[in-house]
């Protein structure tokens, strides 16, 4: 099937004629209000050059009453080895989500990528959460939220465990404020260790409809 090539104009195709790899379209821009636009549409962007436009299927979520956590996990956790902190540090979070790590030569944020949300955090739709140990950043994870929906976009660890202290605390968080829908776009090793699924994509337009209109603040 052909691709979409998006324009000027503020829309996008449905996301249920993506190709089978889950390619939406391509081209357009990173404003704050197509990113918005594309969110609220179960799609988001992962390449700059050109910019394309994805919405897999299935989807990976994780569920905000099925995040399992491991016995040595739980120990960290309660003997509060990181301070967490929600907001403080979002250009950080998202260079160090960008940055080189041991195994791991390229990344998909961009400069293009860290301009675009940085802008989306300053309108308050991107967030961050922080990890720090002994007053230097260990850790973080950040995304976008739009109603009752959180998208958790990238996160990254300089100290063991510090990523997923960072995902326990937004998963806590995000249940003391009554999301629906925590998006994980795809599974990684970490997320599936933790309790990440997938759905069928179809399933999961109908539930971030309904999250995205749902009264709710970060």
């Amino acid at each position: 099937m052909s691709i979409a090539v998006i324009n000027e104009a503020l829309k996008f195709p449905d996301p249920r004629l993506a190709n089978s790899k889950g390619l939406v379209g391509i081209g357009g821009d990173l404003s704050v209000d197509r990113l918005i636009l594309a969110y609220r549409s179960g799609i988001f962007p992962w390449t700059v050059s050109p910019i394309s436009w994805w919405s897999p299927d299935p989807r990976a979520i994780l569920e905000l009453d099925k995040l399992h956590v491991g016995e040595s996990l739980k120990k960290i956790l309660r003997q509060g080895i990181f301070q967490v902190t929600i907001d403080r540090a979002f250009p950080q979070v998202i260079e160090n989500c960008a940055a080189r790590a041991p195994g791991r030569s390229e990344t998909w944020i961009t400069a293009e990528f860290i301009d675009a949300y940085t802008r989306l955090h300053e309108r308050g739709y991107a967030h961050s959460l922080e990890c720090w140990r002994e007053g230097e950043l260990a850790g973080g994870i950040y995304g976008v939220a739009i109603g009752a929906f959180f998208a958790g976009e990238s996160m990254f660890h300089r100290a063991n465990n510090a990523s997923k202290v960072a995902l326990c605390h937004l998963v806590e968080h995000l249940r003391k404020r009554d999301f629906r829908l925590l998006d994980i776009q795809m599974l990684t090793p970490v997320t599936r260790q933790m309790g990440g699924e997938t759905i069928p994509r179809e399933t999961f337009l109908r539930r971030l409809a309904e999250a995205v209109n749902a009264p709710c603040e970060f």
